[in-house]
């Protein structure tokens, strides 16, 4: 039997003529500003057509924990009002059951979503949808003005909000702004929003980890990393801004993937994967993570030099960097810390003295005015601040899940490969049993 397939236009052309299109634009009110460790206190959902409002729904929610002052002063929710109100999870069916089918709306979608998403997460429940951000857009079809706030931009669009920093009042002004952005361009907002979440992206979990982009016939075409990978392919599926990103968006006809819970473990492993299926779409990341590295020598003067330069040119580094940027970060610090001079480090380029001499935080290495004993006694200090107390060693970090953690290996200054084992206790020979061979990054 031969299966037929489509590409991403033609798939979409052929969708749009059946589908109909409903959005659940929300807003919440909260605790506070981390998703993390706050808690919802009030809720909105206006359910939308593209047309018209068809269902609604709104309720203060009691956070389960206390409302700081502050936050009172802002919504005008307070302790009191929440005492008797529901739990997230006795409305919880309620907004699973609204929103199904439909886009996420908010302005500002990231916030509202990640902080129902979290309620989901506490409850055991995996809460995924598409989203579209009314920021974004409003920026994107309604530019020049100077700010996108939603008190502000309303406030110049004629858009009139009852009851600000509440969940209902500020719902509805959102909801009065999609309408007037889906108006200017509903086939855009359409095309962003249909099958945000096709068959192939259905199981892939909002964790941290390694996707792989396959083509029709199975060949691996773009290897990431990220720590939300069902977000991140959610965004490769929409993506149409580029060139390079609708070519991508054509060849993708599967997934796969593989979980880390590390964000390192994920930086290597993307790193050795790309290197070895050589990715269509990855030709700009064939490189080594750790790309740069600070050095030593002894100039004809006798003091010690600092240099930022590649690591691939065979020296073994006092460290390594993903980025010169990054290098740059940590050497103007080393300079600050250990009053080096920035010319001896090559950070300020000049025949003469440094800038640092001139503000007198340099001691005058860059014009022969310190002694060398002096200053080599504090830039090898700060070699042995930089570099690896001991040259083999284990990294620990977040595993797959709570019942294990991730492993990467250190031998001689080098990465030598990673693995996974469980928490319960540690040893060498155990640390050592889990780890899988990788080559040096």
């Amino acid at each position: 039997m031969n299966k037929k397939i489509f590409s991403f236009r033609q798939f979409f052309l052929i969708s749009c003529l059946t589908f109909a299109f409903m959005y659940a634009i929300i807003d919440v009110e909260t605790t506070g500003g981390s998703f993390t460790s706050e808690r919802l206190t009030e809720i909105a959902v206006y359910l939308h057509d593209g047309n018209k409002i068809v269902d609604e729904f709104s309720t203060l929610i009691n956070p389960e924990q206390p409302i700081p002052y502050m936050i009172t002063r802002i919504t005008g929710i307070s302790n009191e009002m929440v005492a008797d109100a529901p739990r997230f999870c006795e409305i919880a069916r309620r907004i699973v059951e609204m929103t199904e089918g439909a886009v996420f709306v908010a302005h500002n979608a990231s916030f509202d979503y990640n902080f129902v998403r979290h309620e989901f997460k506490r409850l055991g429940y995996t809460y995924k949808r598409p989203t579209l951000c009314t920021v974004k857009l409003s920026r994107k079809l309604l530019p020049g003005h100077n700010s996108y706030s939603l008190g502000k931009l309303c406030h110049s669009l004629g858009i009139q909000i009852e009851n600000r920093h509440r969940a209902a009042g500020d719902a509805l002004a959102t909801t009065k702004l999609f309408e007037m952005l889906i108006n200017i361009d509903r086939y855009g907002i359409e095309q962003q929003s249909a099958f945000s979440i096709p068959e192939m992206l259905r199981e892939v979990p909002e964790e941290t980890g390694v996707y792989y982009i396959h083509d029709e016939d199975g060949r691996v075409v773009y290897i990431g990393k990220s720590i939300n990978m069902f977000e991140r392919l959610l965004q490769h599926y929409r993506n149409n801004d580029t060139q390079k990103a609708i070519k991508l968006r054509d060849h993708m006809t599967a997934v796969s993937y593989e979980c880390t819970g590390s964000e390192l473990v994920a930086l290597l492993l993307e790193s050795d994967e790309i290197k070895k299926h050589k990715p269509l779409f990855n030709r700009q990341q064939r490189r080594s993570v750790f790309s740069f590295g600070l050095f030593s020598y002894i100039d004809e003067n006798g003091y010690r030099n600092l240099h930022i330069g590649h690591s691939l040119n065979g020296e073994q580094a006092i460290t390594a960097f993903t980025t010169r940027e990054h290098a740059r970060k940590y050497l103007y610090a080393v300079v600050e810390k250990f009053e080096l001079c920035q010319k001896l480090c090559g950070l300020y380029h000049t025949s003469g003295s440094c800038f640092h001499y001139g503000v007198r935080q340099c001691r005058g290495a860059c014009i022969g005015l310190e002694t060398v004993e002096n200053y080599n006694r504090r830039a090898d200090a700060a070699i042995k601040m930089s570099g690896f107390i001991h040259p083999d060693f284990y990294i620990l970090d977040k595993g797959r899940d709570k019942d294990e953690v991730s492993v990467v290996k250190i031998a001689g200054g080098r990465y030598c490969g990673f693995g996974f084992t469980g928490v319960e206790e540690f040893s060498p020979s155990m640390l050592e049993a889990c780890i899988k061979p990788y080559s040096d990054n």
